[in-house]
Protein backbone atom coordinates (compact mmCIF):
# COMPACT_ATOMS: atom_id res chain seq x y z
CA UNK A 1 0.00 0.00 0.00
CA UNK A 2 1.65 3.17 -1.25
CA UNK A 3 0.75 6.67 0.06
CA UNK A 4 1.69 9.75 -1.97
CA UNK A 5 1.26 13.16 -0.31
CA UNK A 6 1.18 16.62 -1.86
CA UNK A 7 0.03 20.17 -1.05
CA UNK A 8 -2.02 22.62 -3.09
CA UNK A 9 -4.11 25.77 -2.93
CA UNK A 10 -7.21 25.01 -5.05
CA UNK A 11 -9.77 22.81 -3.33
CA UNK A 12 -12.33 23.13 -6.10
CA UNK A 13 -9.84 22.39 -8.87
CA UNK A 14 -8.69 19.18 -7.19
CA UNK A 15 -12.26 18.01 -6.63
CA UNK A 16 -13.15 18.69 -10.27
CA UNK A 17 -10.25 16.45 -11.29
CA UNK A 18 -11.14 13.67 -8.83
CA UNK A 19 -14.79 13.60 -9.89
CA UNK A 20 -13.99 14.13 -13.58
CA UNK A 21 -13.13 11.55 -16.25
CA UNK A 22 -9.35 11.73 -15.64
CA UNK A 23 -6.55 12.40 -18.11
CA UNK A 24 -7.25 9.19 -20.02
CA UNK A 25 -10.88 8.54 -19.09
CA UNK A 26 -9.64 6.24 -16.34
CA UNK A 27 -11.91 7.57 -13.57
CA UNK A 28 -15.05 5.50 -13.14
CA UNK A 29 -17.87 5.70 -10.59
CA UNK A 30 -16.27 8.48 -8.52
CA UNK A 31 -17.86 8.63 -5.06
CA UNK A 32 -17.10 9.32 -1.40
CA UNK A 33 -16.08 6.44 0.83
CA UNK A 34 -15.50 8.58 3.94
CA UNK A 35 -15.51 12.11 5.34
CA UNK A 36 -14.83 14.07 8.52
CA UNK A 37 -18.36 13.60 9.87
CA UNK A 38 -19.80 10.91 7.60
CA UNK A 39 -22.37 13.32 6.15
CA UNK A 40 -20.43 15.28 3.53
CA UNK A 41 -22.32 15.88 0.25
CA UNK A 42 -21.25 13.42 -2.49
CA UNK A 43 -21.26 14.75 -6.10
CA UNK A 44 -20.88 11.19 -7.34
CA UNK A 45 -24.22 10.15 -5.89
CA UNK A 46 -26.27 13.31 -6.57
CA UNK A 47 -28.43 14.01 -9.63
CA UNK A 48 -26.97 17.53 -9.84
CA UNK A 49 -23.21 16.92 -9.41
CA UNK A 50 -22.10 20.47 -10.26
CA UNK A 51 -24.18 22.02 -7.50
CA UNK A 52 -23.10 19.32 -5.03
CA UNK A 53 -19.47 19.83 -5.99
CA UNK A 54 -19.77 23.51 -5.11
CA UNK A 55 -21.42 22.60 -1.78
CA UNK A 56 -18.64 20.11 -0.98
CA UNK A 57 -15.96 22.69 -1.81
CA UNK A 58 -17.62 25.27 0.43
CA UNK A 59 -17.90 22.77 3.29
CA UNK A 60 -14.22 21.82 3.06
CA UNK A 61 -13.09 25.46 2.76
CA UNK A 62 -15.30 26.82 5.55
CA UNK A 63 -12.58 27.02 8.19
CA UNK A 64 -10.04 28.27 5.65
CA UNK A 65 -12.27 31.27 4.95
CA UNK A 66 -12.86 31.78 8.68
CA UNK A 67 -9.11 31.80 9.36
CA UNK A 68 -8.52 34.42 6.67
CA UNK A 69 -4.88 35.48 6.49
CA UNK A 70 -3.92 32.93 9.14
CA UNK A 71 -4.71 30.04 6.79
CA UNK A 72 -1.67 28.57 5.02
CA UNK A 73 -1.17 29.53 1.38
CA UNK A 74 -1.21 25.86 0.39
CA UNK A 75 -4.16 24.83 2.49
CA UNK A 76 -5.07 21.63 0.56
CA UNK A 77 -3.54 18.36 1.77
CA UNK A 78 -3.85 15.56 -0.80
CA UNK A 79 -2.87 11.93 -0.19
CA UNK A 80 -3.47 9.16 -2.72
CA UNK A 81 -3.28 5.62 -1.30
CA UNK A 82 -2.89 2.68 -3.66
CA UNK A 83 -2.81 -1.07 -3.09
CA UNK A 84 -0.05 -3.12 -4.68
CA UNK A 85 -0.63 -5.02 -7.95
CA UNK A 86 -2.16 -8.39 -7.17
CA UNK A 87 -3.81 -7.29 -3.92
CA UNK A 88 -7.46 -8.11 -3.39
CA UNK A 89 -10.14 -5.50 -4.05
CA UNK A 90 -10.99 -3.55 -0.90
CA UNK A 91 -14.58 -2.60 -0.15
CA UNK A 92 -15.70 1.01 0.37
CA UNK A 93 -15.96 0.31 4.10
CA UNK A 94 -12.37 -0.94 4.20
CA UNK A 95 -11.13 2.10 2.28
CA UNK A 96 -13.00 4.33 4.77
CA UNK A 97 -11.16 2.60 7.60
CA UNK A 98 -7.85 3.11 5.78
CA UNK A 99 -8.56 6.83 5.30
CA UNK A 100 -9.53 7.32 8.96
CA UNK A 101 -6.35 5.66 10.15
CA UNK A 102 -4.19 7.80 7.86
CA UNK A 103 -5.76 11.13 8.87
CA UNK A 104 -5.40 10.08 12.51
CA UNK A 105 -1.76 8.99 12.18
CA UNK A 106 -0.68 12.11 10.27
CA UNK A 107 -2.41 14.56 12.62
CA UNK A 108 -5.00 15.73 10.10
CA UNK A 109 -7.92 14.52 12.22
CA UNK A 110 -6.85 12.61 15.34
CA UNK A 111 -9.44 10.24 16.81
CA UNK A 112 -11.55 11.93 19.47
CA UNK A 113 -10.46 15.44 18.48
CA UNK A 114 -13.59 17.51 17.65
CA UNK A 115 -11.43 20.23 16.12
CA UNK A 116 -9.67 18.00 13.60
CA UNK A 117 -9.37 19.17 10.00
CA UNK A 118 -12.14 18.53 7.54
CA UNK A 119 -11.39 15.75 5.07
CA UNK A 120 -12.96 13.44 2.50
CA UNK A 121 -11.88 10.22 0.77
CA UNK A 122 -12.82 9.84 -2.91
CA UNK A 123 -12.73 6.55 -4.80
CA UNK A 124 -12.78 6.48 -8.59
CA UNK A 125 -10.89 3.22 -9.23
CA UNK A 126 -10.69 -0.22 -7.68
CA UNK A 127 -7.14 0.00 -6.38
CA UNK A 128 -6.84 3.44 -4.76
CA UNK A 129 -8.48 6.39 -3.03
CA UNK A 130 -7.68 10.09 -2.72
CA UNK A 131 -7.83 11.78 0.69
CA UNK A 132 -8.39 15.54 0.52
CA UNK A 133 -8.16 17.70 3.65
CA UNK A 134 -8.10 21.45 4.30
CA UNK A 135 -5.38 22.48 6.75
CA UNK A 136 -7.29 24.62 9.25
CA UNK A 137 -8.63 23.05 12.44
CA UNK A 138 -11.93 23.82 14.14
CA UNK A 139 -10.10 26.11 16.57
CA UNK A 140 -8.68 27.91 13.48
CA UNK A 141 -5.13 26.73 14.20
CA UNK A 142 -2.99 24.87 11.69
CA UNK A 143 -2.48 21.14 12.29
CA UNK A 144 0.98 19.81 13.17
CA UNK A 145 2.03 17.75 10.19
CA UNK A 146 5.67 17.03 10.98
CA UNK A 147 6.85 13.89 9.14
CA UNK A 148 3.35 13.26 7.75
CA UNK A 149 4.71 11.11 4.92
CA UNK A 150 6.73 8.92 7.27
CA UNK A 151 3.70 8.53 9.54
CA UNK A 152 1.49 7.61 6.57
CA UNK A 153 4.07 5.04 5.45
CA UNK A 154 4.23 3.50 8.92
CA UNK A 155 0.46 3.15 9.30
CA UNK A 156 0.22 1.67 5.78
CA UNK A 157 2.72 -1.03 6.78
CA UNK A 158 0.48 -1.92 9.74
CA UNK A 159 -2.66 -1.88 7.58
CA UNK A 160 -1.03 -4.25 5.08
CA UNK A 161 -0.32 -6.75 7.82
CA UNK A 162 -3.78 -6.51 9.38
CA UNK A 163 -5.70 -6.67 6.09
CA UNK A 164 -3.60 -9.41 4.55
CA UNK A 165 -2.23 -7.22 1.75
CA UNK A 166 1.14 -7.41 0.11
CA UNK A 167 3.67 -6.04 2.57
CA UNK A 168 5.93 -3.47 0.95
CA UNK A 169 9.37 -2.54 2.18
CA UNK A 170 9.53 0.26 4.72
CA UNK A 171 11.51 3.33 3.72
CA UNK A 172 14.04 5.27 5.78
CA UNK A 173 13.64 8.73 4.29
CA UNK A 174 16.72 8.49 2.04
CA UNK A 175 14.94 7.72 -1.24
CA UNK A 176 14.88 10.18 -4.11
CA UNK A 177 11.68 12.14 -4.63
CA UNK A 178 9.24 10.38 -6.94
CA UNK A 179 7.86 12.23 -9.96
CA UNK A 180 4.56 13.99 -9.32
CA UNK A 181 1.36 13.06 -11.16
CA UNK A 182 1.63 16.28 -13.15
CA UNK A 183 5.17 15.36 -14.24
CA UNK A 184 4.01 11.89 -15.31
CA UNK A 185 1.10 13.27 -17.30
CA UNK A 186 3.39 15.79 -18.97
CA UNK A 187 5.81 13.04 -20.00
CA UNK A 188 2.95 11.06 -21.53
CA UNK A 189 1.58 14.12 -23.28
CA UNK A 190 4.95 15.03 -24.80
CA UNK A 191 5.85 11.45 -25.75
CA UNK A 192 8.80 11.10 -23.38
CA UNK A 193 9.51 7.61 -21.99
CA UNK A 194 10.15 9.04 -18.51
CA UNK A 195 9.68 12.28 -16.62
CA UNK A 196 12.14 15.17 -16.79
CA UNK A 197 13.02 14.58 -13.14
CA UNK A 198 14.08 10.99 -13.84
CA UNK A 199 16.03 11.88 -16.98
CA UNK A 200 17.87 14.68 -15.18
CA UNK A 201 18.63 12.51 -12.14
CA UNK A 202 20.32 9.90 -14.30
CA UNK A 203 22.23 12.51 -16.30
CA UNK A 204 23.57 14.19 -13.14
CA UNK A 205 24.56 10.82 -11.67
CA UNK A 206 26.49 9.97 -14.81
CA UNK A 207 28.16 13.39 -14.85
CA UNK A 208 29.48 12.99 -11.32
CA UNK A 209 30.69 9.40 -11.93
CA UNK A 210 34.46 9.56 -11.73
CA UNK A 211 34.58 13.37 -11.97
CA UNK A 212 37.85 14.74 -10.65
CA UNK A 213 36.63 18.19 -9.56
CA UNK A 214 33.63 20.49 -9.51
CA UNK A 215 34.46 22.23 -12.77
CA UNK A 216 34.64 18.92 -14.60
CA UNK A 217 31.26 17.93 -13.13
CA UNK A 218 29.59 21.06 -14.53
CA UNK A 219 31.38 20.58 -17.86
CA UNK A 220 30.01 17.06 -18.14
CA UNK A 221 26.50 18.30 -17.42
CA UNK A 222 26.71 20.77 -20.29
CA UNK A 223 28.30 18.21 -22.60
CA UNK A 224 25.35 15.94 -21.87
CA UNK A 225 23.10 18.62 -23.37
CA UNK A 226 21.55 19.88 -20.13
CA UNK A 227 20.85 23.50 -19.30
CA UNK A 228 22.82 24.40 -16.17
CA UNK A 229 22.31 27.37 -13.85
CA UNK A 230 24.79 27.82 -10.99
CA UNK A 231 23.78 29.91 -7.97
CA UNK A 232 26.62 32.09 -6.65
CA UNK A 233 27.21 33.83 -3.34
CA UNK A 234 28.30 37.51 -3.32
CA UNK A 235 31.85 36.22 -2.91
CA UNK A 236 31.54 34.39 -6.22
CA UNK A 237 31.54 30.91 -4.68
CA UNK A 238 28.96 28.47 -6.05
CA UNK A 239 26.13 27.76 -3.61
CA UNK A 240 24.15 25.28 -5.67
CA UNK A 241 22.99 24.42 -9.14
CA UNK A 242 19.82 23.84 -11.15
CA UNK A 243 19.42 21.77 -14.29
CA UNK A 244 16.75 21.66 -16.98
CA UNK A 245 16.10 19.67 -20.14
CA UNK A 246 16.23 21.65 -23.39
CA UNK A 247 12.68 22.29 -24.56
CA UNK A 248 11.08 21.45 -21.20
CA UNK A 249 9.08 24.58 -20.35
CA UNK A 250 6.21 25.54 -18.08
CA UNK A 251 2.95 27.26 -19.05
CA UNK A 252 4.74 30.63 -19.10
CA UNK A 253 7.34 29.39 -21.59
CA UNK A 254 10.13 29.33 -18.98
CA UNK A 255 12.57 26.42 -18.50
CA UNK A 256 11.55 23.95 -15.79
CA UNK A 257 14.53 23.99 -13.43
CA UNK A 258 15.29 21.29 -10.87
CA UNK A 259 17.76 21.87 -8.01
CA UNK A 260 20.17 18.97 -7.55
CA UNK A 261 18.86 18.35 -4.03
CA UNK A 262 15.34 17.82 -5.45
CA UNK A 263 16.59 15.16 -7.85
CA UNK A 264 18.09 13.05 -5.06
CA UNK A 265 19.37 13.74 -1.53
CA UNK A 266 22.97 12.99 -2.51
CA UNK A 267 22.99 15.16 -5.66
CA UNK A 268 23.05 18.54 -3.93
CA UNK A 269 26.22 20.52 -4.57
CA UNK A 270 27.48 20.19 -0.96
CA UNK A 271 27.04 16.39 -1.10
CA UNK A 272 28.78 16.19 -4.46
CA UNK A 273 31.64 18.31 -3.11
CA UNK A 274 32.06 15.92 -0.20
CA UNK A 275 32.24 13.00 -2.60
CA UNK A 276 34.82 14.74 -4.77
CA UNK A 277 36.90 15.71 -1.72
CA UNK A 278 36.72 12.25 -0.10
CA UNK A 279 37.58 10.28 -3.17
CA UNK A 280 39.95 12.06 -5.50
CA UNK A 281 40.25 10.18 -8.76
CA UNK A 282 43.95 10.67 -9.28
CA UNK A 283 44.80 8.05 -11.86
CA UNK A 284 46.14 4.78 -10.51
CA UNK A 285 48.91 3.36 -12.68
CA UNK A 286 48.09 -0.13 -13.87
CA UNK A 287 50.62 -2.90 -13.30
CA UNK A 288 52.41 -3.91 -16.46
CA UNK A 289 50.79 -7.36 -16.39
CA UNK A 290 47.32 -5.79 -16.54
CA UNK A 291 48.22 -3.16 -19.13
CA UNK A 292 49.06 -4.97 -22.35
CA UNK A 293 49.79 -2.36 -24.99
CA UNK A 294 47.90 -4.35 -27.65
CA UNK A 295 44.65 -4.23 -25.65
CA UNK A 296 42.34 -1.27 -26.25
CA UNK A 297 41.94 1.36 -23.50
CA UNK A 298 38.34 0.26 -22.74
CA UNK A 299 39.52 -3.34 -22.33
CA UNK A 300 42.39 -2.37 -20.03
CA UNK A 301 40.15 -0.19 -17.86
CA UNK A 302 37.47 -2.87 -17.54
CA UNK A 303 40.03 -5.50 -16.58
CA UNK A 304 41.47 -3.20 -13.92
CA UNK A 305 37.97 -2.30 -12.64
CA UNK A 306 37.12 -5.99 -12.25
CA UNK A 307 39.78 -6.51 -9.59
CA UNK A 308 38.75 -3.32 -7.77
CA UNK A 309 35.09 -4.41 -7.79
CA UNK A 310 36.09 -7.83 -6.40
CA UNK A 311 37.76 -6.18 -3.46
CA UNK A 312 34.76 -3.91 -2.85
CA UNK A 313 32.62 -7.05 -2.57
CA UNK A 314 35.03 -8.44 0.03
CA UNK A 315 34.63 -5.27 2.10
CA UNK A 316 30.85 -5.43 1.87
CA UNK A 317 30.91 -9.05 2.98
CA UNK A 318 33.03 -7.98 5.93
CA UNK A 319 29.98 -6.19 7.34
CA UNK A 320 31.74 -3.03 8.52
CA UNK A 321 29.76 0.23 8.46
CA UNK A 322 32.68 1.79 6.59
CA UNK A 323 31.60 -0.30 3.60
CA UNK A 324 28.76 2.22 3.11
CA UNK A 325 31.19 4.36 1.12
CA UNK A 326 31.94 1.42 -1.17
CA UNK A 327 28.28 1.42 -2.20
CA UNK A 328 28.62 4.98 -3.51
CA UNK A 329 31.78 4.01 -5.40
CA UNK A 330 30.11 0.93 -6.89
CA UNK A 331 27.21 3.15 -7.98
CA UNK A 332 29.65 5.41 -9.84
CA UNK A 333 31.28 2.37 -11.45
CA UNK A 334 27.89 1.11 -12.65
CA UNK A 335 27.09 4.54 -14.09
CA UNK A 336 30.40 4.58 -15.93
CA UNK A 337 29.91 1.09 -17.36
CA UNK A 338 26.34 1.90 -18.42
CA UNK A 339 27.53 4.97 -20.35
CA UNK A 340 30.25 3.17 -22.28
CA UNK A 341 29.06 -0.39 -22.87
CA UNK A 342 28.05 -2.02 -26.16
CA UNK A 343 24.49 -1.43 -27.32
CA UNK A 344 23.39 -5.04 -26.73
CA UNK A 345 23.91 -4.77 -22.98
CA UNK A 346 23.51 -1.01 -22.47
CA UNK A 347 19.78 -0.97 -21.66
CA UNK A 348 20.09 -3.56 -18.89
CA UNK A 349 23.23 -1.93 -17.51
CA UNK A 350 21.45 1.44 -17.40
CA UNK A 351 18.55 -0.23 -15.58
CA UNK A 352 21.02 -1.79 -13.15
CA UNK A 353 22.62 1.60 -12.46
CA UNK A 354 19.20 3.19 -11.87
CA UNK A 355 18.17 0.40 -9.50
CA UNK A 356 21.44 0.51 -7.55
CA UNK A 357 21.04 4.24 -6.97
CA UNK A 358 18.60 3.38 -4.16
CA UNK A 359 21.14 0.97 -2.67
CA UNK A 360 23.79 3.71 -2.38
CA UNK A 361 21.79 5.76 0.15
CA UNK A 362 21.13 5.01 3.82
CA UNK A 363 21.60 6.66 7.20
CA UNK A 364 24.85 4.73 7.73
CA UNK A 365 27.80 7.08 7.37
CA UNK A 366 31.37 5.98 6.70
CA UNK A 367 33.82 8.28 8.43
CA UNK A 368 37.16 6.82 7.38
CA UNK A 369 36.43 4.98 4.15
CA UNK A 370 38.50 5.64 1.06
CA UNK A 371 36.90 5.03 -2.34
CA UNK A 372 39.68 6.35 -4.54
CA UNK A 373 40.15 3.00 -6.29
CA UNK A 374 36.49 2.72 -7.28
CA UNK A 375 36.23 6.35 -8.38
CA UNK A 376 39.48 5.97 -10.31
CA UNK A 377 38.09 2.88 -12.04
CA UNK A 378 34.91 4.77 -12.97
CA UNK A 379 36.92 7.71 -14.28
CA UNK A 380 39.18 5.43 -16.30
CA UNK A 381 36.22 3.72 -17.95
CA UNK A 382 34.57 7.03 -18.84
CA UNK A 383 37.79 8.51 -20.23
CA UNK A 384 38.57 5.37 -22.23
CA UNK A 385 35.31 5.86 -24.11
CA UNK A 386 32.82 3.37 -25.46
CA UNK A 387 33.73 -0.27 -25.76
CA UNK A 388 32.96 -2.38 -28.80
CA UNK A 389 30.80 -5.41 -28.32
CA UNK A 390 33.38 -7.74 -29.79
CA UNK A 391 36.91 -8.97 -29.22
CA UNK A 392 38.75 -8.08 -26.03
CA UNK A 393 36.37 -5.16 -25.38
CA UNK A 394 33.37 -7.48 -25.33
CA UNK A 395 35.19 -10.10 -23.28
CA UNK A 396 36.32 -7.67 -20.58
CA UNK A 397 32.79 -6.23 -20.43
CA UNK A 398 31.50 -9.72 -19.65
CA UNK A 399 34.31 -10.20 -17.12
CA UNK A 400 33.43 -6.97 -15.29
CA UNK A 401 29.66 -7.49 -15.37
CA UNK A 402 30.04 -11.03 -14.01
CA UNK A 403 31.90 -9.58 -11.02
CA UNK A 404 29.41 -6.74 -10.57
CA UNK A 405 26.63 -9.31 -10.12
CA UNK A 406 28.42 -10.66 -7.05
CA UNK A 407 29.08 -7.11 -5.80
CA UNK A 408 25.35 -6.30 -6.04
CA UNK A 409 24.49 -9.45 -4.08
CA UNK A 410 27.09 -8.55 -1.44
CA UNK A 411 25.45 -5.11 -1.20
CA UNK A 412 22.05 -6.76 -0.73
CA UNK A 413 23.40 -8.85 2.16
CA UNK A 414 25.03 -5.77 3.72
CA UNK A 415 21.76 -3.84 3.64
CA UNK A 416 19.66 -6.82 4.77
CA UNK A 417 21.84 -7.22 7.85
CA UNK A 418 20.97 -3.64 8.83
CA UNK A 419 17.25 -3.87 8.12
CA UNK A 420 17.43 -1.66 5.00
CA UNK A 421 14.60 -3.41 3.18
CA UNK A 422 14.25 -1.01 0.23
CA UNK A 423 17.98 -0.85 -0.38
CA UNK A 424 18.38 -4.63 -0.16
CA UNK A 425 15.55 -5.06 -2.66
CA UNK A 426 17.16 -2.49 -4.99
CA UNK A 427 20.48 -4.34 -4.84
CA UNK A 428 18.78 -7.63 -5.72
CA UNK A 429 17.02 -5.92 -8.64
CA UNK A 430 20.42 -4.64 -9.75
CA UNK A 431 21.80 -8.18 -9.74
CA UNK A 432 18.95 -9.38 -11.97
CA UNK A 433 19.54 -6.60 -14.50
CA UNK A 434 23.26 -7.34 -14.45
CA UNK A 435 22.66 -11.04 -15.04
CA UNK A 436 20.62 -10.19 -18.13
CA UNK A 437 23.32 -7.79 -19.33
CA UNK A 438 25.93 -10.47 -18.70
CA UNK A 439 24.11 -12.95 -20.90
CA UNK A 440 24.24 -10.44 -23.75
CA UNK A 441 27.90 -9.54 -23.21
CA UNK A 442 29.16 -13.08 -22.61
CA UNK A 443 27.31 -14.90 -25.40
CA UNK A 444 30.05 -14.62 -28.04
CA UNK A 445 33.21 -15.02 -25.90
CA UNK A 446 31.76 -17.97 -23.99
CA UNK A 447 30.67 -19.63 -27.23
CA UNK A 448 34.18 -19.24 -28.68
CA UNK A 449 35.72 -20.54 -25.45
CA UNK A 450 33.40 -23.53 -25.48
CA UNK A 451 34.45 -24.33 -29.04
CA UNK A 452 38.11 -24.10 -28.00
CA UNK A 453 37.52 -26.51 -25.16
CA UNK A 454 35.77 -29.03 -27.37
CA UNK A 455 38.59 -28.83 -29.93
CA UNK A 456 41.28 -29.88 -27.41
CA UNK A 457 42.80 -33.35 -27.70
CA UNK A 458 40.79 -35.88 -25.74
CA UNK A 459 43.64 -36.68 -23.35
CA UNK A 460 44.18 -33.03 -22.50
CA UNK A 461 40.45 -32.50 -21.97
CA UNK A 462 40.27 -35.43 -19.55
CA UNK A 463 43.27 -34.15 -17.60
CA UNK A 464 41.67 -30.75 -16.99
CA UNK A 465 38.26 -32.27 -16.24
CA UNK A 466 39.94 -34.42 -13.61
CA UNK A 467 41.51 -31.28 -12.12
CA UNK A 468 38.07 -29.66 -11.91
CA UNK A 469 36.57 -32.73 -10.23
CA UNK A 470 39.46 -32.89 -7.78
CA UNK A 471 39.42 -29.23 -6.74
CA UNK A 472 35.76 -28.22 -6.67
CA UNK A 473 34.40 -30.79 -4.16
CA UNK A 474 37.15 -29.91 -1.69
CA UNK A 475 35.72 -26.40 -1.46
CA UNK A 476 32.16 -27.52 -0.88
CA UNK A 477 31.08 -25.95 -4.17
CA UNK A 478 28.15 -27.63 -5.87
CA UNK A 479 29.39 -29.34 -9.00
CA UNK A 480 26.12 -31.15 -9.77
CA UNK A 481 25.40 -30.82 -13.46
CA UNK A 482 28.28 -28.43 -13.91
CA UNK A 483 30.78 -30.90 -15.36
CA UNK A 484 28.58 -31.33 -18.43
CA UNK A 485 29.24 -27.71 -19.48
CA UNK A 486 32.82 -27.06 -18.45
CA UNK A 487 34.24 -26.75 -21.97
CA UNK A 488 34.97 -23.04 -21.44
CA UNK A 489 36.59 -23.74 -18.07
CA UNK A 490 38.67 -26.56 -19.57
CA UNK A 491 39.80 -24.25 -22.39
CA UNK A 492 40.81 -21.60 -19.85
CA UNK A 493 42.85 -24.07 -17.77
CA UNK A 494 44.54 -25.28 -20.94
CA UNK A 495 45.48 -21.73 -21.94
CA UNK A 496 46.71 -21.00 -18.42
CA UNK A 497 48.92 -24.10 -18.48
CA UNK A 498 50.28 -23.08 -21.86
CA UNK A 499 51.15 -19.69 -20.35
CA UNK A 500 53.15 -21.39 -17.59
CA UNK A 501 50.64 -21.66 -14.71
CA UNK A 502 49.84 -24.67 -12.58
CA UNK A 503 46.15 -25.33 -13.49
CA UNK A 504 45.26 -26.95 -10.16
CA UNK A 505 46.84 -24.19 -8.06
CA UNK A 506 45.31 -21.50 -10.26
CA UNK A 507 41.83 -23.01 -9.99
CA UNK A 508 42.21 -23.30 -6.23
CA UNK A 509 43.20 -19.64 -6.10
CA UNK A 510 40.14 -18.58 -8.10
CA UNK A 511 37.88 -20.51 -5.74
CA UNK A 512 39.53 -19.01 -2.67
CA UNK A 513 39.05 -15.44 -3.84
CA UNK A 514 35.48 -15.26 -2.49
CA UNK A 515 32.31 -17.32 -2.06
CA UNK A 516 30.60 -18.96 -5.02
CA UNK A 517 27.27 -19.80 -3.38
CA UNK A 518 25.49 -16.76 -4.88
CA UNK A 519 26.82 -17.37 -8.40
CA UNK A 520 24.09 -18.24 -10.91
CA UNK A 521 26.71 -20.08 -12.97
CA UNK A 522 29.82 -21.17 -11.07
CA UNK A 523 31.47 -22.24 -14.31
CA UNK A 524 31.27 -18.74 -15.83
CA UNK A 525 32.44 -17.01 -12.64
CA UNK A 526 35.51 -19.22 -12.43
CA UNK A 527 36.32 -18.72 -16.11
CA UNK A 528 36.50 -14.94 -15.70
CA UNK A 529 38.42 -15.10 -12.43
CA UNK A 530 40.98 -17.41 -13.97
CA UNK A 531 41.39 -15.31 -17.09
CA UNK A 532 41.91 -12.20 -15.02
CA UNK A 533 44.40 -13.50 -12.45
CA UNK A 534 46.35 -15.44 -15.09
CA UNK A 535 46.39 -12.42 -17.45
CA UNK A 536 44.77 -14.38 -20.23
CA UNK A 537 42.86 -12.40 -22.84
CA UNK A 538 39.21 -12.00 -21.91
CA UNK A 539 38.33 -12.82 -25.48
CA UNK A 540 39.77 -16.23 -26.36
CA UNK A 541 40.51 -15.23 -29.94
CA UNK A 542 43.42 -13.11 -28.68
CA UNK A 543 46.84 -14.69 -28.36
CA UNK A 544 47.58 -15.87 -24.79
CA UNK A 545 50.36 -14.20 -22.85
CA UNK A 546 53.32 -16.61 -22.58
CA UNK A 547 55.97 -16.47 -19.90
CA UNK A 548 59.62 -16.57 -20.81
CA UNK A 549 61.16 -19.97 -21.14
CA UNK A 550 62.32 -21.45 -17.89
CA UNK A 551 60.30 -19.09 -15.69
CA UNK A 552 56.89 -19.20 -14.09
CA UNK A 553 54.52 -16.25 -13.80
CA UNK A 554 54.58 -14.61 -10.39
CA UNK A 555 51.11 -13.14 -10.57
CA UNK A 556 49.31 -16.25 -9.39
CA UNK A 557 50.74 -16.24 -5.88
CA UNK A 558 50.74 -12.45 -5.74
CA UNK A 559 47.12 -12.09 -6.69
CA UNK A 560 46.08 -14.79 -4.23
CA UNK A 561 47.63 -12.87 -1.36
CA UNK A 562 46.18 -9.60 -2.64
CA UNK A 563 42.65 -10.96 -2.91
CA UNK A 564 42.71 -12.60 0.52
CA UNK A 565 43.86 -9.35 2.07
CA UNK A 566 41.57 -7.23 -0.06
CA UNK A 567 39.88 -5.55 2.89
CA UNK A 568 42.95 -3.40 3.36
CA UNK A 569 43.47 -2.79 -0.35
CA UNK A 570 40.26 -1.19 -1.58
CA UNK A 571 40.57 2.52 -2.06
CA UNK A 572 44.33 2.73 -1.61
CA UNK A 573 46.19 4.49 -4.40
CA UNK A 574 48.76 1.76 -4.14
CA UNK A 575 48.15 -0.23 -7.28
CA UNK A 576 51.45 0.99 -8.68
CA UNK A 577 53.46 0.61 -5.48
CA UNK A 578 55.71 -2.40 -4.98
CA UNK A 579 54.30 -5.00 -2.62
CA UNK A 580 56.03 -7.63 -0.61
CA UNK A 581 54.44 -11.06 -0.95
CA UNK A 582 55.01 -14.13 1.17
CA UNK A 583 56.50 -17.04 -0.77
CA UNK A 584 54.06 -19.54 -2.20
CA UNK A 585 54.06 -22.80 -0.33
Amino acid sequence: MVPDIGRGSRTHGLLVYLYGPGKREEHTDAHLVGSWDGFAPDPGRDPDPQVTLARLTAALDLRVKQAGDRAPAKHVWHCSVRTAPGDRRLSDEEWNAVAQRIVHATGIAPDGDPDGCRWIAVRHAEDHIHIVATLVRGDLRNPRLNYDFNKAQAVCRRIEEEMGLRRLNAGDGTAAKNPTSAEKFKAERTGRPETSRETLREAVRQAVAGADHEKEFFTRLREAGLRVKVRHAPSGDALGYNVALPGDRNRHGEPVWYPGSKLAPDLSLPKIRLRLADGTTKRITLPAADGRADWSPPARERRSATGIAERAAVLLDGGDDEAAAQLVGVGELLDAVAQTSPAAARAELAAAARAFERATRSHVRAERADVRALRSAARGIVQAGGALGRGEDGGTTAMLVSTLVLVALAAARWHFARGHAQQAHAARQTAEHLRTAYRHAAATPMRVLTDHGRALPEAERRTHEATIRAVLPEQGVRADGMLTKTDALVATLAQAEQAGHDPEALLQEAIDMRELDTAADVNDVLVWRLRRVAHLPAYPGEAPRHSQAGTRPTKTSASRTGERNATAAVGRPAASEPRTRPPRR
